[in-house]
């Protein structure tokens, strides 16, 4: 179905890297629907909700708490450092059906209306209220350098809905549309984007990992940054069936869930991977994953663009 709806320019060949699969800005064509126009209230509404304290407050979302201590290393194990963010990485903040404030990492990447950011499905699937949903690229120290973006579309597979965060692991991404800046702005006008990789492969030597701790103290929060090697993991669980994508980098704790993978392609940075998947991200802080990325992720991405229907719970 999904290569039915792919539009290719002549003058824009498709980008192979590893026999990946990667779909450039410009190689779709938007042919149905045009997003609804920029929701200026909304942004106007999310950007003054989210003061730096209320984002300094908020909890990983539900479900990505890593409680189980670290497994043996047969090795060191990569470390990772704070920084301040990259613009095209940031934070979804909402709040949940108590009022309490919540988070999960995101990645602006490139398509055709420059209004897509791609996450970790589990911590977008829950069915409670999720108010004042919105995105804060390169969110750090309590700042918004870029503003805030409503979420408009939130596309999950319909078979991770059916089957849950372990059953459905293979299927732990998401892809999201966001409205406008309150200045009119789309996200990827404003930060930029990356490419998007579809079956990128499992075997990468330098891959970088970007993700959002939960805050322990009263600091406000800075992203972590970290560099390894991924390759295949296939799960012994039957409950959470399914190859990954597995990396190893110490201090990624609950929080960091949907945070990128990301590899150097020919035009910057690849995403092929966010964190979630296998127990929805790793049960550990020193060991992450990522659902694989391939045709069903690229069918979200085409619906998204197209501005489908997303599926139901």
């Amino acid at each position: 179905m999904w290569f039915k709806r792919l539009k290719w320019f002549a003058h824009r060949p498709t980008a192979l890297r590893g026999g990946a699969l990667v779909l450039l800005a410009g190689l779709l064509t938007a042919t149905t629907a045009v997003p609804a126009a920029s929701a200026v209230p909304a942004a106007v509404s999310a950007d003054a909700y989210w003061t730096a304290e209320r984002m300094r407050a908020a909890l990983p979302a539900e479900g990505t708490t890593r409680q189980t201590p670290p497994a043996p290393s047969s090795g060191p194990v990569p470390p990772s450092h704070p920084f301040d963010g990259l613009p095209q990485v940031g934070t979804f903040f909402w709040t949940d059906g108590q009022n309490t404030g919540r988070f999960c990492g995101g990645t602006v990447v490139r398509s055709p209306h420059r209004d897509l950011v791609v996450s970790a499905a589990h911590c977008l699937r829950s069915p409670d209220p999720r108010k004042h949903l919105s995105f804060v690229p390169q969110y750090h120290d309590g700042l918004k350098p870029h503003g805030v973006f409503p979420v408009e579309r939130i596309h999950i597979d319909q078979r991770y809905y059916d089957l849950g965060t372990d059953g459905g692991a293979r299927w732990d991404f998401t892809v999201v549309r966001l409205g406008d800046r309150a200045d009119g702005t789309p996200v990827q006008r404003a930060v930029g984007g990356f490419d998007l990789a579809f079956r990128p492969g499992y075997d990468h030597r330098d891959v970088r990992l970007i993700g959002y701790p939960g805050s322990s103290d009263t600091t406000y929060p800075k992203p972590l940054d970290c560099r390894s090697s991924t390759h295949r993991y296939t799960s012994t669980d039957p409950k959470a069936p399914g190859d990954f994508l597995e990396i190893a980098c110490a201090g990624y704790v609950g929080g960091t869930s949907g945070g990128p993978f990301l590899v150097r392609g020919l035009t910057g940075h690849l995403v092929i991977g966010v964190i979630g998947g296998y127990h929805t991200g790793g049960d550990t802080p020193d060991i992450s994953y990522s659902s694989y990325f391939n045709e069903d992720l690229l069918e979200l991405y085409l619906q998204a663009v197209h501005d489908d229907e997303p599926a139901g719970r």
